[in-house]
């Protein structure tokens, strides 16, 4: 019962919906099917299977609401959880940024529900686990992994006519490979829709080279260097720029996109020219929802074309004071990008540093958008286009807008924690101290 079919989903909504005495009332189903494996020390420790089934309501007395869930269907149990929303609702306080809600929508179509990811069961774990821990144990290495699949759907309605459904499907898988003595580590990621393009033992063949070339790591100064950062690495500083585009920030000057005295820099050159960043639920590649959790359509939008910032999302409320439109923030975004490989990159850099992912990334000044963080799991020393030896981690400070101002190459955008991101050559790239973690 996990995954309801859109009839069934609706007509569950419309029970609860007709239940209702409030001036205005939601109600958000979704359901799921969620699995899992963990290894570590070349052994898996855990592994399972969950199914969940959930229903929320929201009612509405003028400008007060509450909200009750349930995970029972049965219709007394539905009625109940009504008039609970509707008893808090009564008792709270008015919300003076309340927006009423929204009428019948128009969504788009996404693929982002694939049956073969659905159907992924114990077996498939299992062996999934075992390409990864097989080729490990055979080398002498130790790998830590984890994956987990997930299907579900998730629907909405309202009294006011609104209706939505939406059908997804993901497979999440990465590992931790280290060398028996512990001093070199290698990582990678991989995330889908379609469990069929998931090969755990060809991704972690790339974690155990990483492993074995990061043995006897060497200390460099601290200070500014050309590096290449793979896709995870590049994702985790790029994402947190995306997550800072709220515009109610930026109006207050609490934002990198606001201005002092007031103001802000939308329509502004604020990166290199080479950079397009926007978001698309409809892309094939990494297919998102169709609505946002307020029920507002998911479309297409420009983030950043050719550097300049063309959008910036908003909240009913602020997009109605500032008369302008409502857009809400993306799930993945695509960050457009050249043919060259993350190979390429290496053979076109004289001197540089190569980064796989950062770790434990902290904000250091909102307003700056400046971040820090440590290298982790395969840091290594490029010179004449190749890779020369390993090199200890560092710990960066830096801002993405200031790094993605000094872009000296883009490669080829790859999926990357449900985004399309590409590796990334950066000049002048600051890492402060060093870090004795493997």
């Amino acid at each position: 019962m996990a995954i309801l079919s859109k009839e069934e989903a609706k007509k569950i909504i419309d029970k609860v919906l007709a239940y209702s005495k409030a001036d205005e009332i939601s109600v958000s189903l979704s359901g799921e099917r969620t699995g899992n494996i963990r290894y570590a020390r070349n052994s898996v420790s855990t592994s399972g299977e969950t199914t969940d089934l959930s229903l929320s309501v929201t009612a509405v007395y003028g400008k007060k609401s509450g909200t009750a869930t349930i995970n029972e269907f049965d219709d007394a149990s539905l009625e109940k959880t009504v008039r609970r929303a509707e008893e808090i609702a009564r008792l709270a306080p008015d919300n003076p940024e309340y927006m009423p809600m929204l009428g019948p929508q128009q969504y788009i179509e996404t693929k982002a529900f694939i049956e073969n990811t659905a159907a992924i069961n114990p077996e498939y774990r299992a062996k999934a686990a075992f390409g990864s821990i097989d080729p490990c144990a055979k080398k002498n290495l130790t790998a830590a992994g984890y994956m987990e699949d997930n299907s579900g759907f998730s629907a909405q309605g309202n009294s006011k006519g609104l209706f939505g459904y939406n059908k997804s499907s993901s497979v999440d898988f990465s590992v931790t490979v280290r060398t028996a003595d512990g001093t070199g580590s290698g990582y990678v990621a991989r995330d889908y829709n379609d469990a069929s393009k998931l090969n755990t033992q060809t991704a972690t063949e790339i974690a155990m080279q990483k492993a074995l070339a990061s043995v006897n790591a060497k200390a460099l100064e601290p200070g500014k260097y050309t590096v290449i950062l793979e896709p995870t690495a590049a994702h985790d500083l790029v994402q947190n720029m995306m997550r800072s585009m709220d515009a109610r920030s930026a109006d207050e000057g609490r934002s990198f996109l606001g201005k002092k005295g007031g103001g802000t820099r939308l329509g502004e050159k604020l990166l290199d020219e080479r950079v397009t960043i926007y978001s698309d639920p409809a892309n094939a590649e990494i297919p998102g929802s169709p609505f946002a959790a307020d029920g507002r359509p998911q479309e297409k939008v420009t983030w950043f074309e050719k550097g300049v910032v063309k959008n910036m999302y908003y909240s009913r409320f602020w997009a109605e004071k500032k008369g302008v439109k409502a857009i809400p923030s993306p799930g993945g975004i695509i960050f457009e990008g050249g043919s060259d490989s993350l190979a390429d990159l290496i053979k076109g850099t004289d001197k540089g540093i190569l980064v796989t992912r950062f770790w434990y990334i902290r904000s250091v000044d909102p307003q700056t958008l400046l971040y820090t963080g440590l290298t982790r799991d395969g840091t290594f020393y490029i010179e004449n286009g190749q890779i020369k030896y390993p090199v200890k981690n560092f710990r960066f400070n830096e801002s993405p807008v200031i790094m993605l101002n000094n872009v000296e190459a883009i490669g080829k955008p790859v999926r990357t924690n449900g985004s399309l991101i590409p590796p990334l050559k950066i000049r002048d790239f600051t890492f402060t101290s060093l870090s004795d973690a493997v």
